[in-house]
């Protein structure tokens, strides 16, 4: 198996897993925060969620760009851009939408904002986890190709 693909495909699966968690429980529990220290939680969320998403994404990101170039024997060249193509609408939600958004919650809790945030954050939800399924799909056509 290919080492581009399957960096690929752990950096997606933790990134799917991730973004559920966030969506579900994570960003729906900041109403929950105390008004009084809501600025300052959001600071630091905002310091160890990038701590912890930054590798995978830019790991992601790269084997990705690779895999449209370097796929992997029987790994079809319309799932690599399908990926890459579901991964530039991941990072444009989240430059466009939701930075802005935890930008603006840093000065303070805002429900509008807050809801818009999980609301416009299920584009990266289906779209990774989207990704996870080509990701998977590619593993396995790369499996067959291997046998």
């Amino acid at each position: 198996m290919h080492w581009i693909l399957l960096a690929n495909v752990f950096s997606t699966i933790f990134m799917t897993g991730l973004i559920w968690i966030i969506q579900v429980v994570h960003y729906p529990l900041f109403a929950k925060v105390g008004l009084d220290v809501f600025p300052a939680y959001s600071r630091a969320h905002q310091t160890l969620i990038t701590l912890v998403v930054g590798p995978p994404m830019l790991l992601e990101a790269a084997t990705a760009v690779l895999l449209v170039v370097v796929r992997p024997a029987g790994v079809s060249v319309t799932l690599a851009w399908a990926g890459l193509a579901i991964l530039v609408v991941v990072w444009l939600s989240t430059a466009a939408l939701q930075v802005p958004a935890h930008a603006k919650l840093v000065s303070g809790f805002d429900a509008a904002t807050a809801d818009f945030l999980v609301r416009s954050n299920w584009i990266r939800t289906i779209g990774w986890t989207a990704r996870a399924g080509i990701a998977l799909a590619m593993v396995e056509q790369a499996w067959r190709a291997d046998r």
